[in-house]
């Protein structure tokens, strides 16, 4: 079909061999990143004495979960990721907004340039592993949950972002609060942030997934194993290989060793894959709202 007059060719209509042709690409596509996920699902539920069809187990069980849940080693890791999640994602999002919406009133606050401009200089650098070591060891944070949390308490590039979107907001809406009376922070509670809902689960997703991914901190700043993140026992059991009877319930039949390492991974994956589909329809939105200063 050729390209109408004055109009852009990728605006037309594609033929139909063409629509074919990029159906099966797509699918191709989708079948190659879900095989993976469904490799690792059908080998956690792999049976004691099932074989190997293909790349598909035999026989189905659950006795790996149920081995690894009554065991206690994961069960724990699952609630301090848990705790470290939670905890970390509302302090950060208390925290980033506060001080993002501080930043947009240069004008009223004093040195609110200045803080701006210490903000982004840790984008470009950074103190090193050494320093923060020595710092969390002289906040007394050595082997404590806090030390997942503090350090990364606020993040410069969500700090931006954040900073943005409330730049976004139409001036004349919070001169009217405050004509009527409003302090600086009623303006915040009730105009801001219930405005601000797009780019506070875009923001708040960011910091979660950084947290329940949280790994290098852990293995640096938590000697305690009972207090290791799931990610910490994702690589000390799955990777390394090390010790994988500890995560055994012992009054349940043993499971094969890979179908324990796979249901390991699910169980450290599906969380974050459960709570992303209600934050999504407010990405694109808090993304490209927070990016782009109009």
């Amino acid at each position: 079909m050729a390209a109408s007059v004055g109009r852009p060719p990728w605006l037309d209509r594609p033929i139909p061999v063409v629509s074919a042709a990029k159906a099966v690409i797509i699918i191709i596509i989708t079948v190659v990143m879900l095989y993976p996920f469904l490799y690792i699902i059908a080998m956690s539920f792999a049976a004691k004495d099932s074989s190997m069809s293909g790349f598909w187990p035999t026989a189905f069980s659950a006795d790996s979960y149920r081995s690894i849940l009554g065991g206690g080693v994961v069960t724990r890791a699952l609630l301090v990721s848990g705790f470290v999640t939670f905890m970390g994602t509302l302090l950060s999002l208390a925290f980033t907004s506060t001080l993002a919406y501080g930043l947009t009133r240069v004008r009223d606050v004093p040195g609110a340039r200045v803080a701006l401009i210490l903000v982004l200089a840790t984008m470009f650098f950074g103190a090193g592993i050494i320093p923060n070591f020595l710092l969390i060891k002289s906040l007394g944070l050595i082997d404590s949950l806090w030390s997942l949390i503090l350090p990364g308490m606020v993040s410069a590039f969500n700090l931006v972002v954040m900073r943005n979107f409330f730049m976004n907001i139409p001036v004349g809406l919070l001169e009217a609060a405050r004509i009527d009376g409003a302090s600086n922070f009623r303006i915040f509670a009730q105009i801001v942030l219930p405005l601000s809902k797009p780019v506070m689960a875009v923001i708040g997703l960011f910091y979660a997934v950084g947290y329940w991914n949280s790994y290098f901190n852990a293995l640096i700043y938590i000697s305690t194993p009972d207090k290791w993140p799931i990610q910490v026992v994702l690589n000390q059991y799955v990777i390394q290989g090390s010790q994988i009877a500890r995560l055994q319930a012992t009054d349940i039949p043993t499971p094969p060793a890979q179908s324990i390492q796979m249901a390991v991974v699910v169980l450290a994956t599906v969380p974050i894959l459960i709570i992303y589909p209600f934050l999504q329809r407010h990405f694109a939105k808090g993304m490209l709202t927070g990016a782009i200063k109009e």
